[in-house]
């Protein structure tokens, strides 16, 4: 079983700045994952084409089951607002993705709030620049594989230090309820250990995804919970392909039994 992880940067290319579906498609396809959580994702975004870039990553991958949680509706960077029950789903919406090759017995959506402040965060080519944090989300399924049921998770937390932590246990707290074995999948936006620290989790590979032309440090993870992380194989292989879209480097994790 394969289990991936990709920050889409809604399917930017830094070599020119655009996106092509294309590209998104093919880099995708290169993953052959059978679970791929994906985050940064845009839908309806003029931005991107008006892409439905999770639809696009399932088709890459030849699963018929995906599902996307809007974060926000709006752009951003520019116009936004926290997603909301009423909001239209042909308005532009930006969040997170989950891809999976086998059969979902049940979703469950958990929000993580923004952080109350403004946080200076550096942009390249812009400086120093306030920015107002966006709301965050964890999108989890229970699959039914072959070997029994699984928990996949995946989330995209805040950029602010502390708060990312706070949303992280948010999560872990959320996900057990849900049947083990159980595995998080997302750009924590923190390296490996304080990951393993706040949480207790087991990362699956440790490797560098940021940024993406010249990797110098992990934000990316794969993480097991302990308890029942046995039942998942030993991991066989630890891939950060370099691809043609995004700032970040994939992760892929093959588990053998």
């Amino acid at each position: 079983m394969r289990l991936a992880t990709f920050n889409l940067l809604h399917g930017r290319s830094l070599s020119d700045g655009t996106v092509h579906a294309d590209r998104i498609h093919a880099a995708v396809t290169d993953l052959d994952a059978d679970v791929l959580g994906l985050q940064e994702v845009d839908r309806a975004q003029p931005r991107s084409g008006l892409l439905d870039l999770t639809a696009l990553a399932a088709d890459a991958l030849g699963a018929t089951t995906h599902r996307f949680a809007a974060a926000v509706v709006g752009t951003p960077g520019q116009t936004w607002q926290p997603w909301h029950s009423g909001a239209d789903i042909g308005h532009p919406q930006y969040g997170i993705a989950l891809v999976s090759r086998f059969p979902v017995q049940r979703w469950q959506i958990t929000r993580l709030p923004a952080a109350p402040v403004r946080s200076p965060v550096y942009v390249p080519g812009g400086g120093l620049l306030l920015l107002r944090d966006e709301p965050r989300v964890l999108l989890a399924a229970v699959l039914d594989t072959p070997a029994g049921p699984l928990t996949v998770a995946t989330t995209h937390l805040s950029f602010v230090p502390g708060w990312n932590v706070r949303q992280l246990r948010a999560a872990v707290r959320a996900l057990r309820g849900l049947p083990g074995p159980r595995v998080l999948l997302g750009d924590l936006n923190m390296p490996a250990g304080p990951v393993r620290a706040f949480t207790g989790w087991q990362p699956l590979a440790r490797a560098a995804t940021f940024p993406s032309p010249a990797p110098r440090t992990q934000l990316d993870h794969v993480l097991a919970d302990p308890r029942g992380a046995a039942a998942l194989g030993r991991v066989v292989q630890v891939r950060t392909p370099s691809v043609a879209v995004s700032d970040h480097r994939p992760l892929v994790v093959r588990l053998d039994r």
